[in-house]
């Protein structure tokens, strides 16, 4: 199945690294307009070009802190000026925070909810309007499989994620009559940046290949998963070829979550 995405616009949230990057590259590969938003602009140009470069497809990018409610309002904007409306949004911004649950703080639990939960309520709230009048739209929230299994030592992220796919469901039921198709991808396994920061701050003398390799000894597929392969999946949650496909939050962890 040869699944494009030719005139689509799409809006993707921390999109300047890790998966963000990867949904970037592989939603131009598919014949995309992209938009990419990131608080660090310098990086965020990189990565712009890098993407524009090598697929020859329209990408712009947008500096933006989307933990804050103007900033978000202000990017959105600029997104339709651009770009003249948006067809699908992917919720990507976020990062893994996480502690026993007594040292954390109000200003923590805050700052986790405004980035990963309010983030994802505002612009969806500013993109529903367009898709429902058009009568297409997608929207991809990204998640983690903690949202379905909370550990011990996982909050706030696994909180926060939680709310994430009750948030899916409820914007799903209200897209559906309208052709606006709302979905999680829950993460799980990939080999991300964040892999690489935690394998940096081991004092052992382990390589990155050799803890990739053991990380993903007690995954059902026997290896951790990478960006793209989580990008294959948001393709087609963002594309026609998912047309019957929402309200659901899909694991792409390789087996490991005891939960589907």
């Amino acid at each position: 199945m040869d699944v494009r995405m030719d005139g689509r616009i799409a809006l993707i949230t921390g999109g300047s690294r890790g998966l963000g990057r990867a949904m970037a590259l592989k939603f131009a590969e598919a014949g995309a307009k992209v938009a990419i938003v990131a608080r660090r602009g310098d990086v965020l140009e990189e990565t712009r070009a890098e993407i524009a470069g090598r697929t020859k497809a329209r990408v712009a990018a947008f500096p933006c802190d989307v933990s804050k409610a103007e900033e978000t309002e202000a990017v959105f904007a600029s997104v339709v000026g651009e770009f003249g409306h948006l067809d699908i949004l992917v919720n990507n911004a976020g990062r893994s925070e996480t502690g026993a649950f007594e040292d954390i703080t109000d200003a923590v639990w805050q700052a986790d909810l405004e980035l990963k939960l309010f983030a994802a309520i505002r612009l969806a709230r500013l993109a529903f309007p367009g898709m429902k009048e058009r009568r297409w739209g997608r929207i991809v929230n990204v998640l983690n499989t903690g949202a379905k299994v909370p550990r011990p030592g996982g909050a706030p992220t696994a909180v926060s994620r939680a709310a994430g796919m009750a948030l899916t469901k409820v914007l799903a039921g209200e897209g559906a009559p309208h052709n606006v198709l709302v979905n999680a991808l829950c993460t799980g396994s990939l080999v991300t940046d964040q892999v690489v920061r935690r394998h940096r701050n081991l004092t052992s003398d382990m390589s990155l290949d050799d803890y990739i390799a053991q990380q993903g000894e007690a995954i059902p597929l026997g290896r951790m998963g990478d960006a793209e392969e989580y990008a294959n999946m948001a393709c087609f949650l963002a594309s026609d070829a998912a047309s019957y496909v929402t309200g659901t939050a899909i694991n792409v962890d390789g087996g490991r979550c005891p939960v589907v």
